[in-house]
C-alpha cells in the first residue's frame, strides 16, 4: 500500500523546471509540410521567405492626377498657374511600354496605381488642376517623385518578408500574395493526446449523481490546445489505476507528439499518474512540484523524447500549469515565437499576502475608474474556483523574493481579457 506523503521531496523554481524542461524536448522537431498561401494564417513559418520580385514593379501614382515633369510647375500658384498640354491616359493596369513620353510643357492623365509614364517624375493631385479638353492648368507645385510609389518602395527583391518561427498572421498572407507566393513552408500541426484521471469525474453531458463532478478541466486544455494550433486526440477519463495510466501514456503517444494528464498529480493515496508514468518503459522524470501558488503538483516526464505533462485536476491550476509550462513546449517544438503579452500597471485595490519563496498567479478584475486603472484581487487559495477566470481579466504574478502587495501599490498585470471600462 503506498504511504501517502506528507509533500514533495523537493520544490523547483518555475524558471529552474522550464529550463530542464525546454532542454529535455530541445532535440524534438516537427516535420515540415507545404501548404497554399491562402491556408497558411495560423501555421508557424518553417522558412526564410525573401522577396522575389519588386513591390511595386514600376514607378505608380499614388493619387489621382496629372503626371508632370516637376521643373514644368515650380513656379505654378493660384494667381498664375501653368499650362500644359495633355498627351494621353495612364490607367490600373496600363503597360508602361504603351505609354506615351512626357515631354517638356505636356502632361498624362493617371489614376491611383497606374504606372509613372516616361519622362514624368512627380504627380498633381486632380484637386489643384484645372482642365479643358487637352490643355491642363497647374496651380500648385509639386516636388521630385512627388505623389510618386517607387519602384520596390513596398517590398524590394531579396528583401525578407517572413523568418522561421513566426506564426503566420492575415498580413503575412497579403504581402505573400503581392509578391506572387503561392505556398508556403509551415511546421506540421502538433497532435497533443489529452486524459484526465479520477474516478469521480463523469463526461461532459452526464448525469451526476452525489459524489461525482463533470470533468471541466480536460474541456478546457483541449480548448486551450486548439487555440494554439493542436491537433487534439481526446483519450478521455481514465482510471485512479498505474496501469491503466501507463497503457494510456504507451497507446497515446504512439500517435501523437505530446501528451496531458490532468489529475492525479499530487501525493496523496490516489494520486496514481507519477506512478502510471514512471512504468511507462522509457520514461524519464523532468521535473515534479514546482514552486508556485496554485499548480505545485505540476509535473512533466519525457517518454522516447516526448514529453507528458501532468497537470492539477482543479482548472485554475491546470490554466496556469499550461500557461507557464505546456504552452512554452509547444512553441519551442514549433520553433514559434512568443506572441506579445498584453500587461498593464494597475493600483491593488486590498493587501495581498503570500508564503515567501513561492511564484504566486493571483486572479484579479482590471477595471478603470476616473481614468486610473484598479486590480481588484479575486483569489490567491481556491484552484478550483474556475469562475475567478471568468469574473477576473488578469493575473497578477508575485515574484518568489517578494512576500505579497499593499493596498494601493502599482503592479503590473498580466491581462487574460479586455479591461473593463
Amino acid at each position: 500500500m503506498r504511504v501517502k506523503m506528507s509533500g514533495f521531496k523537493g520544490l523547483m523554481k518555475v524558471e529552474d523546471a522550464l529550463a530542464r524542461l525546454l532542454e529535455a524536448i530541445r532535440g524534438y522537431r516537427l516535420d515540415v509540410e507545404e501548404v497554399p498561401v491562402e491556408e497558411a494564417v495560423g501555421r508557424v513559418c518553417a522558412e526564410d521567405l525573401k522577396a522575389p520580385v519588386d513591390v511595386p514593379p514600376f514607378d505608380r501614382s499614388a493619387v489621382d492626377g496629372y503626371a508632370v515633369r516637376y521643373l514644368d510647375v515650380l513656379s505654378a500658384s493660384e494667381s498664375s498657374p501653368v499650362e500644359l498640354r495633355i498627351v494621353g491616359i495612364s490607367k490600373t493596369g496600363s503597360r508602361p511600354d504603351t505609354l506615351p513620353e512626357v515631354k517638356p510643357g505636356e502632361a498624362v492623365e493617371i489614376y491611383t496605381g497606374a504606372p509613372l509614364p516616361r519622362g514624368a517624375d512627380s504627380v498633381v493631385m486632380v484637386e489643384y488642376t484645372k482642365r479643358e479638353e487637352d490643355r491642363l492648368w497647374v496651380y500648385r507645385p509639386v516636388a521630385y517623385m512627388q505623389n510618386v510609389s517607387k519602384r520596390g518602395e513596398d517590398f524590394s527583391a531579396g528583401e525578407p518578408v517572413v523568418s522561421v518561427g513566426v506564426k503566420l498572421k492575415p498580413w503575412h498572407v497579403g504581402a505573400l500574395a503581392s509578391l506572387g507566393v503561392t505556398s508556403v513552408k509551415v511546421y506540421r500541426r502538433p497532435t497533443v493526446a489529452v486524459a484526465s484521471t479520477g474516478s469521480e469525474l463523469k463526461p461532459l453531458g452526464s448525469k451526476i449523481s452525489p459524489g461525482e463532478v463533470v470533468d471541466s478541466t480536460r474541456p478546457m486544455i483541449k480548448a486551450f490546445l486548439r487555440s494554439l494550433g493542436c491537433d487534439v486526440l481526446d483519450l478521455g477519463i481514465l482510471e485512479d489505476d498505474p496501469a491503466v495510466i501507463s497503457e494510456a501514456v504507451s497507446k497515446g503517444l504512439k500517435t501523437s507528439d505530446l501528451m496531458v494528464l490532468t489529475g492525479g498529480t499530487s501525493l496523496g493515496l490516489r494520486d496514481a499518474t507519477p506512478d502510471g508514468l514512471s512504468m511507462v518503459e522509457g520514461s524519464r522524470l523532468i521535473f515534479h512540484g514546482v514552486r508556485m501558488r496554485p499548480g505545485k503538483p505540476t509535473g512533466a516526464y519525457l517518454v522516447n523524447g516526448k514529453p507528458v505533462f501532468m497537470l492539477s485536476g482543479f482548472p485554475v491550476a491546470a490554466f496556469v500549469g499550461f500557461m507557464v509550462f505546456v504552452e512554452p513546449a509547444i512553441r519551442g517544438m514549433m520553433k514559434c515565437r512568443p506572441d506579445p503579452q498584453p500587461v498593464v500597471k494597475a493600483q491593488v485595490t486590498r493587501r495581498v499576502a503570500k508564503p515567501p519563496g513561492v511564484r504566486a498567479y493571483v486572479r484579479v478584475r482590471v477595471y478603470s475608474r476616473d481614468g486610473v486603472l484598479y486590480a481588484e484581487p479575486l483569489r490567491l487559495t481556491g484552484s478550483g474556483i474556475i469562475s475567478t477566470l471568468t469574473r477576473g481579466n488578469g493575473l497578477l504574478i508575485l515574484r518568489e523574493e517578494v512576500e505579497g502587495v499593499e493596498e494601493g501599490e502599482e503592479v503590473e498585470v498580466l491581462l487574460t481579457q479586455p479591461v473593463e471600462v
